[in-house]
C-alpha cells in the first residue's frame, strides 16, 4: 500500500505503508542511531512524536520485550529507509512491521531519510502527517497546520501512583516525568531500596519517604509546561543530595532561575560527544532532547555549568554552588548505547554517602 509524509512547509515524501494504515500527526524529528531501535520506539521521552530513522536499515534483530523502556510504544509514527522484514536473533519474537501494525502505530519505509533528515537540519522539526497517497495535499495541508502540538505529554505517560522498587541500599525517591527502565536498572544494580512516584507529588510528601536522595526524571516535552513542578524541587533540593536527567534537567535549571529554549532540531542519537569541564575528559553519550538551558541564563553564582556537548556547545550538566543538588542533559543509564555515562550514577551514590556521612558527623 502506498502511504505519503507531508510536512507543514509542503513537502511530500511518497513510499510504502508499514504497520497500522492509519493517518497520524505529530512531530518529526530524526535519530541518528545505527542501533537501539527498541529501546528509542518505547522511550517516553518520544511520546506522540513520529521518528525518522536516518541510519537506512532498521529492524534487523526484530523485536523482543527485555529490549524495551516502558511497558508500550511511545512513538505515533516511524519513518525508514528500509524496514528489515526477516530479522535474525534468537531473541527476537516478530518483525519491526509486525510489531508496529500489532501496535496500531503507522509507519512509511522507501523514501529518502537522508534527505528528509537534511531538511529537518535546515529547516527545524516541524508538524507532519503520515497519510494515504489518494488524499489531496492541500487538503491535508490545512488539516496539518491547524493542529497544535499537546500540552500535557509528562501527564500522560508519568504514572498515577506511586510504587516501590525494594533494595537493601540508600532510599532513592524517583520522581516519573516518563521513566525510562534503564535508570530503575542503574539504581537497582547499586542495590539502592527505590520509590516511584508521580510528577506531580508535592516536596512535602516526597521528603515524608525520608529519602537519601531524589532522581527527577526524563520525560517527554516543554518543561515549560509542568512550571508548577519546580516549587518541589526547590523545596527537595534544601533537605536533600538530588539528581536531574533529561527533563529533569531542564527541570532543575528552570526551578533556580534559568531559562529554557527550543532547539532547532535537536539531538537524538548515540555516541554524541560531550566534554567534562572539571577534568576535560571526553564521554560519549546517548542523546534524546529537543530542548535545551539557555548558557546566558546560567546565573554562576547559583549554578555551575559542568558538562557541554562537542556538537552545538549545549549545556549537558549542571551543578548547585551551595547544595548536593546536579543533573545532566545526556542519557547516563545508556538506553541505547554510549555506556560512559554509567560514571553518573556513582556520582550521584557518592553524593548521598558524602551527604549521610556529614549528618552523622552533627548527630
Amino acid at each position: 500500500m502506498k502511504r505519503k509524509l507531508v510536512l507543514e512547509d509542503g513537502t511530500v515524501f511518497q513510499g510504502e505503508a508499514i504497520g497500522s494504515a492509519k493517518e497520524v500527526i505529530g512531530e518529526v524529528v530524526f535519530n541518528s542511531s545505527m542501533s537501539g531501535y527498541q529501546e528509542i520506539l518505547s522511550d517516553p521521552s518520544n511520546y506522540g512524536q513520529i521518528m525518522t530513522f536516518s541510519y537506512p536499515l532498521i529492524g534487523n534483530y526484530g523485536i523482543n520485550r527485555d529490549d524495551f523502556e516502558s511497558i508500550q510504544p511511545m512513538i505515533k509514527g516511524m519513518i525508514v529507509k528500509e524496514a528489515c522484514d526477516f530479522p535474525s536473533n534468537w531473541r527476537s519474537n516478530m518483525s519491526i512491521g509486525e510489531f508496529l501494525k500489532l501496535k496500531e502505530i503507522p509507519g512509511i519505509t522507501g523514501i529518502d531519510t537522508r534527505k528528509l533528515t537534511r531538511l529537518i537540519r535546515e529547516k527545524g522539526t516541524m508538524k507532519g502527517i503520515i497519510c494515504h497517497v489518494e488524499e489531496k495535499t492541500e487538503d491535508v495541508l490545512i488539516r496539518l497546520r491547524a493542529t497544535t502540538y499537546p500540552s500535557n505529554e509528562v501527564k500522560q505517560v508519568s504514572r498515577t501512583k506511586p510504587f516501590p522498587s525494594p533494595g537493601r541500599g540508600r532510599n532513592v525517591v524517583v520522581v516519573d516525568f516518563g521513566l525510562k527502565h534503564g535508570i530503575l536498572r542503574e539504581l537497582t544494580e547499586r542495590g539502592c531500596d527505590i520509590m516511584v512516584v508521580p510528577y506531580d507529588t508535592s516536596g512535602e510528601e516526597i521528603l515524608s519517604y525520608r529519602p537519601d536522595g531524589i532522581l527527577l526524571s526524563n520525560g517527554p516535552g516543554n518543561p515549560k509546561n509542568i512550571l508548577h513542578v519546580c516549587e518541589m524541587i526547590r523545596i527537595v533540593q534544601k533537605e536533600t543530595p538530588l539528581f536531574g536527567i533529561g527533563l529533569g534537567h531542564q527541570l532543575f535549571a528552570l526551578a533556580n532561575g534559568c531559562h529554557v529554549e527550543k532547539m532547532h532540531f535537536g539531538h537524538r542519537g548515540t555516541s554524541y560527544p560531550v566534554r567534562d569541564l572539571a577534568t576535560g575528559k571526553i564521554i560519549f553519550t546517548s542523546q534524546n532532547h529537543g530542548y535545551e538551558v539557555v548558557e546566558a541564563s546560567v546565573d554562576q553564582n547559583v549554578l555551575t555549568i559542568t558538562h557541554q556537548a562537542l556538537n552545538g556547545n549545549s549545556i549537558e550538566g549542571l551543578k548547585h554552588s551551595t547544595l548536593p543538588a546536579f543533573s545532566v542533559q545526556f542519557q547516563p543509564e545508556a538506553a541505547p548505547g554510549s555506556e560512559d555515562g554509567k560514571i553518573i550514577f556513582d556520582q550521584f551514590m557518592n553524593l548521598m554517602n558524602q551527604q549521610q556521612e556529614r549528618v552523622e558527623q552533627h548527630a
